[in-house]
């Protein structure tokens, strides 16, 4: 499905970590790989980097956008007795951390530990809750604080030890697919994109953006920096085909049927309309979504910016979000590099994305 070289990519940026407010590492793999294919690339004072396609004359700019950021957890008190206790970097979830292998990404470099896990024989079975973050702590093996302090320090962020695995030649499960994956979708784009540049009308730009996990906030910068004439985002949604999902709540989405488009507020009708028709015709599998008022994704940042970016949100589903046991389907992120690299390749030099024409 994808050669060897895209492959690797993929292998490096998984593994790679890159909790929000700490994506330096993760940036250096994506843009040292879109390097190869980009006319240019910039990275801004936070860490959003951003890789161009340019054609020659008066043409419009196209944004494809993805976020770079995983969530994670950040260590806040180290106790007398050198146990660590932490809080969460993004929408993270203390009752799935308890007894998980973690790593904490200090100066010195990277240190592991355990999340504790009180035997449940020891357990007061009368009192027994899911567990808050106050309740959480992290043993790293320290006698003692000081000799804590040694290898960590307070802010230092943490990210479970869990990597990633093919389940089978099509899907694929670890930590921060969310949203990882969508920098590699983006980065694929540009790849092929530079390869039919005889075909492209219009200049591209690919932002992998800091910190979604937390506002979507290196959206907004760049975004209101950029302004292009369109967005084409992608994210991760939920895929809602396993047991105990209530469909009618949070709609019908299915691992493996392709790609998703949102529609709703932030969703221009009319860049909607032009990926469905490309989909159509190119025969390429979609799924639809609803969004009444947000999105939770980094297009609620972008389509707002100034006097406004035509934007739309293309997304790929994802089983077990924000887990490190996360699950997407390899030909669902096939489906959705091509349709984003056809819908660019529709584009006109001057098209406009109105929802009403003067």
């Amino acid at each position: 499905m994808f050669d060897k070289k895209a492959t690797t990519f993929l292998e490096e940026l998984l593994i790679t970590p890159s909790p929000t407010g700490f994506e330096a590492n993760g940036q250096k793999v994506w843009t040292n790989y879109v390097s190869q294919s980009a006319d240019d690339i910039e990275i801004d004072a936070y860490g959003s980097a951003f890789a161009r396609l340019n054609v020659t004359g008066t043409t419009k700019t196209v944004m494809l956008e993805a976020h770079c950021d995983e969530i994670g957890m950040i260590i806040q008190h180290i106790d007398d007795s050198g146990f660590i206790s932490v809080n969460r970097l993004g929408g993270s979830d203390p009752a799935i951390a308890r007894a998980k292998k973690v790593y904490i990404h200090s100066r010195k470099g990277r240190v592991a530990g355990i999340v504790g896990n009180t035997a449940v024989h020891l357990q007061d079975r009368d009192n027994q809750k899911q567990p808050g973050w106050k309740d959480l702590f992290i043993d790293i093996g320290a006698q003692n604080r000081d000799e804590a302090l040694e290898m960590v320090q307070i802010g230092d962020p943490v990210t479970y030890a869990d990597d990633f695995e093919f389940l089978s030649d099509d899907l694929l499960s670890g930590r921060a697919l969310d949203n990882r994956i969508g920098g590699f979708i983006i980065a694929e784009v540009i790849r092929r994109l530079s390869s039919r540049k005889k075909d492209l009308k219009v200049n591209v730009v690919a932002l992998n953006a800091v910190q979604e996990e937390i506002g979507g906030f290196g959206a907004r910068m760049m975004s209101y920096r950029l302004m292009p004439n369109a967005a084409l985002v992608t994210d991760v949604t939920h895929a809602t085909d396993t047991p105990g999902i209530n469909q009618k709540e949070h709609g019908r989405v299915k691992l493996g049927d392709g790609p998703t488009i949102t529609h709703g507020a932030a969703s221009h009708p009319k860049l909607i309309e032009r990926i469905e028709q490309v989909a159509d015709n190119k025969e390429i599998a979609i799924q639809h979504e609803a969004a009444g008022v947000r999105t939770g994704t980094d297009t609620d940042s972008i389509y707002y910016q100034q006097s406004g970016i035509p934007s739309a949100l293309i997304s790929l589903p994802l089983r077990y979000m924000h887990s490190p046991v996360e699950m997407a389907s390899m030909v669902d992120v096939q489906n959705l590099i091509s349709l984003m690299e056809e819908a660019v390749i529709s584009m006109e030099k001057m098209e406009s994305f109105r929802v009403l024409d003067k």
